[in-house]
């Protein structure tokens, strides 16, 4: 593989990005993770668009998660449906050096990592209609209104999304800030090609699937919720 400093250097020169690129410093053993194990499962916008069942060594369900943080619930994920291949995206690197300790730790090998823009993933690296489900947990809000064009969740960014999720694939979305929830909604309500899972066009009890969080746990003793939204590809 080769080193994502490549990938993120084209990421950054994208007039429009999916991500904010924040400081952040290593720790001593995300560091060693990250030289030890990212050769192994780290991927690269030049390697192409991926072969699944090669990358993975078998066809199974495809999650692909936009901005994965520190790892945790990706790994969590993962773990808990050994029968699915899950890849993350997230540009931060000692989020990902995170991961890679907590992949190593639970001895996982069914979660493949890019260090890149999610678009330029999209574009350059995932097959058109191959993502049983795309996930977006708890994305920055941008809580200020001169900022809400740096959203994440947009008109334009949701129709890319919809060429690379397949025909009943979905997508799932978490925040925890409710004025971003009602803008997700009024986007996602309005996006073709998308169906809202809710019975009222609103949110969805939080899946089995997705973890509770420890800022989720924080959030919920002091009276935050948090916001579940799930949408099927048409």
């Amino acid at each position: 593989m080769t080193d994502s400093s490549d990938d993120l250097a084209r990421s950054k020169e994208r007039s429009v990005r999916s991500f904010v690129l924040r400081a952040g410093r290593m720790t001593r053993g995300q560091q060693n993770a990250w030289d030890r194990l990212w050769p192994r499962y780290g991927l690269s916008l030049a390697d192409g668009v991926i072969d699944r069942e090669q990358l993975f060594g078998r066809h199974a369900p495809l999650n692909l998660e936009i901005g994965f943080g520190m790892g945790q619930s990706l790994a969590e994920m993962a773990e808990a449906a050994p029968e699915q291949d899950f890849i993350g995206v997230e540009v931060h690197k000692p989020g990902c050096g995170a991961l890679l300790m907590e992949m190593e730790t639970r001895g996982l090998d069914n979660i493949r990592l890019y260090r890149a823009d999610a678009l330029d993933v999209l574009s350059e690296a995932i097959p058109e209609a191959s993502l049983d489900r795309a996930l977006i947990l708890f994305p920055d809000p941008w809580p200020k209104k001169k900022h809400h064009k740096r959203r994440l969740i947009q008109p334009a960014f949701v129709a890319t999304l919809h060429r690379y999720i397949r025909p009943g694939g979905l997508l799932h979305i978490a925040t925890d800030w409710e004025p971003y929830a009602e803008h997700i909604l009024e986007v996602m309500n309005e996006a073709p090609g998308y169906r809202n899972l809710s019975d009222d066009g609103t949110t969805v009890p939080r899946p089995a699937d997705r973890p509770l969080t420890k800022f989720e746990k924080r959030g919920e003793a002091r009276g935050h919720g948090v916001a579940d939204m799930l949408f099927e590809r048409q």
